[in-house]
């Protein structure tokens, strides 16, 4: 996501500039928070107004439309204007349509507030990335990526924290969620001059081109978005059917989030040193189906529940930050600009089929429909990546 090829000897040997990525880090860790605290809170006030399982995964899917919508506009608009500029109006935009859930309440506007929340939302994932990616020399990637992904899984966990201590109920939860978006603009103010360019590619084709460019970092991202903003969304649902409270439920997403936090800088700089990123993308896709289809024989016990979701959850994430660093690995310069936005546009369509897929399978099947959904999406990966490397097996 840098214009600057990442194999010269200069970038070798340049440091990281830790302002600059320090306040992506920082702000996206914000944003973070948000998204934790605000995807189960939306779908508890949806619930309690009677909307169905499929309803809540309809509104939480405009997300992924959203991001779809987003994606391709994003590097346009910041050669424009800027990469902090439009990360400060982006903010703006997600604040003042995150508490606007709390001032409409028609489902209609609902589902209009969504796309405009995380169409700036996604922006900021895309920029944030970018701003990283070429605050770091390409030999501490790997490790960047991994604070960056820590960094965010905290905010995720916190979120989640938050809302079981806050609740569903008035304009506290819708405030503290809209402050804490305005709170990540700070740190971008505090690098004011350390925005990274945004140059035109070499190359031709534009963004769409770079969609299939490294298909198992994009399937593993795809995969991830699913799972991650179905399950967040639609957890609370089935951790309360299930017989745990509101906070207890919310509390096993937290847990989910601090098995993010713990993994993934390990996990990024084991990417870094295996000869093929793959191998690890595939181990964690496994130990993601493992774990879905282990579920219902845990939930019984919130302990035994919260531990594998610990270890499930920082494993899970791993597709994300793996999938990154394995795209960083076969992309270089400017294109890798363009496949950054791309790849949030695989975890955006992710975002729009999992939420959409969970919700349904749990008003088809009951309470086994979440955890049969999610081995879905794992087993698919699963497949994919056999077939990508038993594929590179035949041609050497």
């Amino acid at each position: 996501m840098t214009s600057r090829p990442f194999s010269t000897d200069s970038d070798a040997g340049r440091s990281v500039d830790w302002l600059g990525a320090g306040a992506a880090i920082a702000s996206i860790s914000a944003v973070g928070t948000s998204l934790g605290f605000g995807l189960p809170l939306l779908s508890v006030v949806l619930e309690e107004r009677g909307a169905s399982a499929s309803m809540i995964g309809a509104n939480t899917a405009v997300a992924g439309i959203a991001s779809l919508a987003a994606a391709p506009l994003v590097t346009p608009l910041a050669k424009r204007i800027g990469v902090r500029n439009l990360m400060l109006l982006s903010i703006a935009a997600a604040a003042a349509s995150g508490f606007g859930f709390y001032l409409f309440a028609a489902l209609p506007a609902w589902f209009a507030l969504r796309f405009v929340f995380h169409f700036a939302v996604t922006a900021l994932f895309i920029l944030s990335e970018f701003w990283i990616s070429t605050a770091a020399p390409p030999h501490r990637r790997g490790m960047m990526l991994g604070l960056y992904a820590t960094c965010l899984s905290l905010g995720f966990a916190f979120g989640p924290f938050v809302f079981s201590q806050v609740g569903s109920r008035g304009v506290l939860p819708f405030a503290i969620g809209a402050g804490v978006l305005v709170a990540s603009a700070i740190p971008l103010l505090l690098a004011w001059d350390r925005e990274p360019p945004v140059h035109e590619s070499d190359r031709k084709g534009g963004f769409w081109r770079y969609v299939l460019a490294v298909p198992t970092a994009t399937a593993a991202v795809f995969v991830f978005g699913a799972v991650e903003s179905g399950g967040f969304a639609l957890f609370p649902i089935y951790g309360q059917a299930a017989g745990f409270s509101e906070a207890g439920a919310a509390q096993l997403l937290t847990a989910v989030g601090l098995g993010n936090v713990f993994l993934q800088i390990p996990l990024g700089l084991v990417s870094d040193r295996v000869r093929d990123p793959r191998s690890l993308l595939l181990l964690c896709a496994v130990v993601g189906l493992l774990g879905s289809l282990a579920l219902p024989f845990l939930i019984q016990s919130w302990w035994l529940t919260a531990l594998v979701l610990f270890v499930w959850g920082g494993v899970v994430a791993g597709l994300y930050t793996v999938g990154l660093a394995h795209l960083g690995s076969k992309l270089s310069g400017a294109d890798l600009a363009s496949a950054n936005a791309a790849f949030i546009f695989c975890y955006a369509l992710g975002m729009l089929v999992g939420p959409q897929g969970i919700g349904a399978s749990l008003d088809l099947l009951g309470l086994n429909g979440f955890s049969y959904a999610l081995a879905v999406f794992f087993a698919f990966y699963i497949m994919l990546t056999l077939g990508r490397l038993a594929h590179r097996a035949a041609r050497s």
